[in-house]
């Protein structure tokens, strides 16, 4: 009789740990899984954040690359050029 009420009271108390820190533990599963995707955007964003930067030299101290920039992106041209444009046909 004394093993069955020990048995019963191991067996409360562990469903109300269980009741308890469940909850917890799912909440911490979570925020595990949250962190590792910000530190997946975080790297992302480093790795653009350098093209960037590379870029940004490269337009500030390379004057070719800053006028082939210029002409394909912005379309600049320099002064008495003409621009020829094609339409492709379907």
């Amino acid at each position: 009789m004394e093993k069955k009420k020990l048995t019963v009271r191991l067996g409360i108390i562990t469903v109300v740990l269980i009741v308890l820190f469940l909850p917890g533990f799912s909440e911490l599963q979570k925020l595990r899984e949250e962190n590792s995707q910000f530190k997946k955007r975080i790297g992302f964003l480093e790795e653009h954040n350098n093209k960037l930067k590379e870029e940004l030299s490269k337009l500030e101290q390379d004057p070719v690359y800053l006028e082939k920039t210029a002409r394909e992106k912005l379309g600049i041209v320099k002064k008495g050029e003409i621009i020829y444009r094609t339409s492709s046909q379907e």
